[in-house]
């Protein structure tokens, strides 16, 4: 039968046995944690963030929750009467903001599964902010009359004929270089001009000739139409996270045909998300409709948002370039390639001379702040930037400013611009300035904190199960160590304080002990006779009496 003490040392043998898979398993379940931690996160980000009527972004992404403003800047053409003396610079005055609250919203969404994309168009309302504004609609600005030029421009590479028809109408209806009218007019409201009324009343120019609008303003239709920046279609990132917000199509074409080459191509955002994972060094790309293009904005620096660590991406000499300096971006060129500052757009507005820059013409050659006087770019007030979410892509704050500028120049057989200087004209300039709030950035700084959690909790499991599975075999040796030190500690005892027998195995020794024996008190034969004989039954029930050793001894002697 086993002992107890076999019992015990078998329980305890399956004890460590246990605990050294269980050290196993939880250590092989840190390791597997730690390796795809990182994906099993991206997979639950993927599943939270694309695109879908049923996810967590959708509604912000529809109908973003803050109203967003519009400063509007206006420059005032103090001296209209001196265009034409060469001696004499254009004096602009700036004049605003006017602010408007933005409201947007997506309509017309259609979902494409097959590749994962989203089409609708953007429609926004517009409410004047009396309070947020420096000045009232009703207040009066002299500018560029933008139409007459617009058709003068137009008719630059026509027929000598046609040029003549168009500057018979000019003289016709007496237009000027310059128009005053009120802010309302010149924004949203529009206002109504001769040369637009023929040109719609009797297309006589044909396809040569294409006119949008029955009157002119900057936002005119904008408030409350859907149609004048046309149809997007994004990617909803349900197939790659990456891909979340970026540009397929515009006007169901991915190539919008206003520029050559990959200068025309619709990439980049829409505006909504950015890539994820940035890193310092990026850059990315702002698909704006009203250019038909992509703009480039390059890293800077790294900034801090409500407690959020962002990455700040501006656009510099390089957005606005138009090969000077970056030959890549000659293909921005539109036929009329000028000093770096300003981007021609004109294909994109029906022909008309317009070229867009920063405000006050900041990053672009000193050539066109030398033109005009009142200009005063600073970076603080005109700079374009974006701060973005290096993790999850997602805008931390935008500040979107754009300056509109007119190319006034020189055109044989129209009598109004005759000997005159050739201007890129600044005519108006905005704003829209939008930052996350502290309750967004609060659910955003929840997720590095899930991130590195989970990564912590892949350590701890690991070296759980590493001190579990090592627990065992350091418990045995730890015990063998202590073994071996009492053993060495007997063995020294003996060797120093007692002698074993086979120390006295001389026969000298032997008798010497004997005789000490025998010398002694408690070997006396009187002692040994004293002792009682020791009775004994046999199984007969016949007592045997046995003599003790020390009588039968002393009766041989």
């Amino acid at each position: 039968m086993p002992t107890q003490n076999s019992a015990m040392w078998g329980q305890k043998s399956n004890r460590k046995l246990i605990t050294s898979i269980f050290g196993f398993c939880l250590g092989l379940f840190g390791i597997l944690c730690g390796m795809f931690w990182v994906d099993f996160f991206n997979w639950i980000m993927q599943k939270e963030m694309a695109l879908a009527p049923d996810t967590r972004v959708y509604d912000n992404w529809k109908s973003p929750p803050l109203d967003l403003s519009l400063d509007i800047y206006l420059y005032n053409w103090t001296n209209p009467e001196d265009y034409g003396n060469f001696s004499t610079k254009p004096i602009m005055q700036q004049v605003g903001p006017y602010r408007f609250t933005e409201r947007p919203d997506k309509v017309d969404i259609a979902w494409h599964p097959e590749n994962a994309s989203v089409s609708y168009r953007r429609l926004s309302y517009f409410y004047f902010d009396e309070e947020g504004s420096n000045g009232s609609l009703d207040d009066e600005i002299i500018t560029l009359n933008a139409v007459a030029l617009s058709a003068a421009a137009t008719a630059k590479h026509w027929s000598t004929g046609k040029r003549a028809m168009v500057d018979v109408g000019l003289r016709m209806y007496g237009a000027e270089m310059s128009v005053q009218k009120t802010v309302d007019e010149l924004l949203f409201t529009g206002y109504s001009d001769s040369m637009i009324d023929v040109a719609m009343a009797m297309p006589i120019f044909g396809d040569d000739v294409k006119v949008p609008f029955d009157k002119f303003g900057w936002f005119y239709t904008r408030n409350g139409s859907a149609d004048l920046t046309g149809v997007f279609n994004v990617f909803t990132g349900a197939d790659q996270l990456a891909k979340l917000g970026q540009m397929s199509s515009w006007n169901y074409v991915n190539h919008t045909g206003f520029f050559s080459s990959y200068c025309g191509m619709t990439n980049g955002s829409a505006g909504e998300f950015q890539p994820q994972h940035l890193r310092p060094g990026d850059s990315v790309g702002l698909f704006t409709p009203d250019m038909c293009r992509t703009i480039p904005l390059d890293y800077v620096e790294t900034v801090e948002i409500e407690g959020l660590e962002g990455l700040k991406f501006s656009g510099g000499p390089r957005s606005v370039d138009n090969g000077t300096q970056y030959p890549e971006n000659l293909c921005y060129c539109g036929g009329e390639c000028v000093p770096s500052g300003v981007m021609n757009i004109s294909s994109c507005r029906f022909g008309s001379p317009v070229f867009m820059s920063y405000p006050h013409f900041y990053n672009a050659d000193q050539y066109y702040i030398d033109q005009v006087e009142g200009m005063n770019p600073q970076q603080e007030d005109h700079e374009f930037y974006m701060v973005v979410e290096p993790s999850t892509g997602i805008p931390l704050e935008v500040a979107a400013r754009f300056q509109v500028n007119m190319l006034v120049e020189p055109i044989d057989g129209i009598g109004l611009y005759s000997d005159i200087p050739k201007i890129f004209f600044p005519l108006i300039w905005f704003e829209q300035k939008v930052r996350i709030t502290p309750e967004m950035a609060d659910q955003l700084k929840v997720l590095p904190i899930v991130l590195m959690s989970g990564q912590i909790f892949a350590g701890i499991c690991l070296a759980a199960g590493l001190i579990l599975l090592c627990w065992a075999p350091v418990m045995h040796l730890m015990s063998w160590c202590r073994g071996n030190r009492y053993e060495l500690k007997t063995q020294g005892k003996s060797n120093g304080q007692f002698k074993s027998r086979s120390q006295f195995s001389s026969a000298e020794e032997l008798k010497a002990k004997a005789s000490a024996a025998k010398g002694s008190p408690d070997s006396s034969p009187l002692l040994e006779k004293a002792k009682k004989p020791v009775i004994i039954k046999s199984q007969t029930g016949e007592s045997v009496a046995t003599a003790s050793t020390a009588i039968s001894d002393n009766r041989q002697d």
